[in-house]
């Protein structure tokens, strides 16, 4: 088992955290941190490790970070049903276990399947480690139907001509995805 801050994996993150509490705990210079709660401003620390997001690791020496990588992808719906007649804003967020900078308009791709994919651009979060992407689709939009059923694959985002890079820094973030992680955010099905 890793210790804390020597690498950027769940399980070196603080131990006393649930495994849904650790996707959401980053690194920051600080140390690892977690989200603000919501209208607080600055991130809560919780483990002090000064530097942490900006370790890097070199061959032999397992005591850096990874480069910022994808920690977890959740929807932003209010509910697991889409309303076909209703139309409304496919919105899903990409978590990074460190700070990134973003510029363009990367995108996700959310899987439809039973018609064409669905893709959601970059709307928000430069400069965090929760990255949003939307796409609106009017009522009735022939881009789904009842049944239809939407979800989150690997490698998922694209950058489309824009960059995700670790905050501050020009060190390239990973764009890819685990399939576990397109997984774990569920399945949207549209409802007539």
């Amino acid at each position: 088992m890793a210790s804390w801050g020597s690498s950027d994996t769940d399980e070196a993150k603080p131990k006393w955290l649930t495994a849904e509490q650790q996707r959401s705990v980053y690194a920051t210079s600080a140390g690892w941190v977690q989200p603000a709660a919501a209208g607080s401003g600055d991130p809560e620390v919780l483990v002090a490790i000064r530097g942490l997001s900006t370790r890097t690791s070199t061959a032999g020496d397992v005591t850096g970070l990874n480069i910022a990588d994808i920690s977890s992808i959740n929807w932003n719906m209010d509910s697991s049903t889409f309303d076909k007649s209703e139309g409304g804003t496919l919105s899903v967020t990409v978590n990074y276990n460190e700070e990134v900078d973003v510029t363009g308009v990367p995108q996700v791709t959310v899987v439809n399947d039973q018609r064409a994919n669905h893709t959601l651009d970059y709307s928000g979060g430069t400069g965090t480690n929760r990255l949003t992407f939307i796409e609106p689709i009017a009522g009735g939009n022939a881009a789904t139907n009842a049944g239809d059923e939407l979800s989150i694959g690997a490698n998922a985002m694209s950058l489309n001509s824009g960059t995700v890079k670790e905050k501050g820094t020009n060190t390239n973030a990973t764009i890819i995805n685990s399939a576990g992680i397109g997984t774990a955010a569920g399945i949207i099905t549209v409802v007539a």
